[in-house]
C-alpha cells in the first residue's frame, strides 16, 4: 500500500513538473532565436509606435474637447 502511494505520489509531481519544464524548454529555445533589430527595424519600429501615440492623443483630445461643451450644457441645465 505504501509504495502504491509514492506511485502516485511521483507520477503526480511528473504531471505537474512536465508542462513547466517543456514551457522552461520552449522559453529559452524562443530567446536563443531573438535578435536584436538593426537600426532601420528600430527606427521603423519607433516611427510606428510615434504615430500610434499621436493618434491616440489627438483621438483623447478632440473627445476631451467635444464633450467638455455637452458635459457643461448637461450639467449646467
Amino acid at each position: 500500500m505504501g509504495k502504491r502511494v509514492e506511485k502516485t505520489n511521483g507520477n503526480l509531481v511528473e504531471v505537474v513538473t512536465q508542462p513547466v519544464r517543456q514551457f522552461a524548454v520552449e522559453s529559452i529555445r524562443l530567446l536563443n532565436r531573438c535578435t536584436k533589430p538593426d537600426a532601420t527595424e528600430y527606427k521603423k519600429i519607433a516611427l510606428a509606435t510615434l504615430i500610434g501615440f499621436s493618434i491616440m492623443g489627438f483621438i483623447g483630445f478632440f473627445v476631451k474637447l467635444v464633450f467638455i461643451p455637452v458635459n457643461n450644457i448637461l450639467i449646467g441645465a
